[in-house]
């Protein structure tokens, strides 16, 4: 996208790079609306039931950062995620992505996780918490389409969601 004054000397970050190379550079964050195509999704009918305040606000939201990722032997969906919570000790939590992300790419990425969850376990691994996703299907489609929440880096590992 250009900016209104890009015949303008082109701003720098601390570090020197140029924030328009920053911004084109970011694996889909800042990518501006009208540049993505969302005609042919088909997203899911809201809920009709309610939670109310008190139960929403049990669920602990928080900010982790992904320390290591791998493939879980013996299954075909499952990453196992090592994650740095926050709290000085690394947490591990099993998804089911395999299917839309490799394991590599997400290393390094910060992703939003439930950590209150009771453990759960999973072909012989427990699982402590979820990481949160957003999934919709294509029109005229059975084709599913998963989207891990990423949030920007310079949030830090253990930051609370509200």
């Amino acid at each position: 996208m250009k900016s209104l004054d890009s015949d303008k000397k082109v701003s720098k970050t601390s570090e020197g790079t140029s924030i328009e190379a920053a911004v084109n550079d970011n694996n889909g964050f800042f990518t501006a609306n009208e540049k993505i195509d969302f005609s042919n999704v088909k997203v899911e009918p809201l809920f009709e039931e309610a939670v109310d305040f008190e139960t929403f606000s049990k669920s602990d939201f928080r900010a982790v950062k992904v320390k290591e990722c791998v493939a879980v032997p013996k299954s075909k969906k499952l990453l196992q995620f090592t994650l740095d919570d926050g709290t000085g000790t690394d947490r591990t939590i099993l998804s089911g992505i395999h299917a839309y992300y490799e394991p590599e790419e997400l290393v390094g990425k910060t992703l939003i996780a439930i950590t209150n969850l009771p453990p759960r376990a999973m072909m012989g691994i427990e699982s402590c918490g979820m990481l949160l996703s957003a999934v919709n299907n294509k029109k005229d489609s059975e084709d599913e389409e998963l989207h891990l929440l990423m949030v920007d880096n310079h949030i830090p590992a253990g930051a609370k969601l509200y």
